[in-house]
């Protein structure tokens, strides 16, 4: 553990060095990484400050995270935040004759990354220690910040989806109740966490097959630790850790971080969920083929776990130029940039025909549902989604009606979670019927 003199020289070093930080654009209130940030081959002209490194033996090669400075919020802002954790802090000892006082020394964007060139996944932490420890070190991940745009279109088109499919989510929202989340894929758990934050109903299971991503997200990019399950589904931690409980108290006991194959977790455990995220690419950023295969274990049991009247699935896909363009014409260098390219659309295709296909009864009709693709800003990445309760029995979809119940439910779900982005952005661009 680092002391509170060392991480400050440390952190100081840190701004020194990293004046040629990737510049970073406001999006009502949030931030995402400009097009030359994800267009550069090596972030090492950047001088990101290595915090966490280790050889995965689960395919990701060596996993890194990596931090750069952030700007914001900016300090006149800090006390606020220390006062918040005060509080919460007298909240929980009550009676207590002394109080504690928390000092925050500075915030970062956390970068984790596989093999030195996959850049995975981006959370943007806090670092605070107690006076009374001046030693002890704790960083938060911030809940409300989403720093990537695939993750926004996600988060965006799932729950407009589920929100035009008859699903209550006023009543999750406000803890009125549960919405059974499954989010395959973890990464700095930017995307569970958010979703926890906004949704006070919502129990989110997490599965991710790598324990050295897991160590990452938790060590180096402030994941709840409390969330952490044992093989035998117990919580790692016994009990709770003071400061974990003063960051993440009402949060973190929703949380299940398991480490899993997901085929192995789809397939042992009777969850039924409202909504499943999977974003799953290993170290070669390749989405396993066992994920999507049609006559695979897991898709097939992945349809007995899904809500058979509104259930919903989003899946993250890198590239749409298949569904764009589907006589081919893409540049080689191109394709092997993005791998996945050429399987979007059979990973569509399988994901809709196993889910919503012929056979599949829901809303007591066969062959309900709907599949769409939509391809997300600045980046090079497809969000599709498939939901049983659209209702579409007659075969028949009316693209503009869709995209206009979409639109119409976006604005309902921003405005009841109080997004830091407008969902807008994610719903209207190539919308592709599956």
């Amino acid at each position: 553990m680092w002391s509170r003199a060392r991480l400050s020289l440390r952190w100081n070093m840190r701004r020194r060095l990293c004046t040629a930080a990737p510049r970073l654009i406001e999006d009502e209130g949030d931030w995402f990484y400009s097009s030359e940030w994800w267009g550069s081959e090596s972030q090492s002209e950047f001088n990101g400050n290595t915090v966490f490194r280790s050889v995965s033996e689960k395919g990701n090669g060596v996993v890194s995270v990596l931090a750069y400075p952030s700007s914001r919020p900016n300090k006149v802002y800090w006390p606020e935040t220390e006062k918040w954790l005060e509080q919460r802090y007298a909240e929980m000892h009550r009676g207590s004759e002394h109080g504690e006082h928390f000092r925050i020394l500075g915030y970062q964007w956390r970068v984790l990354r596989f093999n030195e060139h996959t850049r995975q996944s981006t959370v943007k932490i806090m670092a605070a220690y107690r006076e009374t420890e001046p030693g002890s070190i704790c960083i938060m991940q911030q809940p409300q910040c989403l720093a990537i745009p695939y993750v926004k279109s996600m988060v965006s088109l799932g729950l407009s989806t589920i929100a035009s499919s008859n699903y209550n989510l006023m009543a999750a929202v406000h803890g009125k109740k549960r919405m059974h989340i499954l989010c395959i894929g973890h990464g700095g758990g930017s995307l569970p966490l958010f979703l926890a934050n906004k949704i006070q109903g919502a129990v989110i299971h997490v599965v991710e097959i790598d324990p050295v991503v897991i160590s990452a997200s938790v060590q180096a990019m402030g994941f709840p630790a409390f969330s952490v399950m044992t093989p035998s589904g117990e919580r790692a931690l016994s009990k709770h850790d003071v400061v974990n409980e003063v960051m993440w108290k009402g949060i973190h006991e929703r949380l299940y971080l398991y480490e899993s194959d997901a085929e192995k977790f789809v397939l042992e455990n009777n969850n039924m969920y409202d909504i499943i995220f999977i974003d799953a690419y290993d170290g070669d950023d390749i989405f396993p083929n066992k994920l999507w295969d049609p006559d695979s274990p897991f898709l097939k049991s992945l349809s007995d776990r899904l809500h058979p009247k509104h259930g919903t699935v989003v899946v993250n896909l890198h590239a749409d130029s298949d569904i764009s363009n589907p006589n081919e014409s893409v540049s080689h260098s191109y394709q092997q940039v993005l791998p996945i390219r050429r399987y979007v659309s059979r990973v569509c295709k399988a994901y809709k025909d196993v889910l919503i296909g012929e056979e599949q009864p829901c809303n007591g009709k066969i062959g309900c549902g709907l599949g769409f693709a939509i391809s997300v800003p600045w980046v090079c990445n497809t969000s599709l989604v498939v939901s049983r309760g659209f209702g579409l029995s007659s075969g028949f979809v009316n693209r503009d009606m869709v995209v206009n119940t979409l639109i119409s439910n976006s604005v309902k779900v921003h405005q009841m979670l109080n997004l830091p982005f407008s969902c807008l952005q994610y719903i209207k661009r190539d919308f592709t019927v599956v």
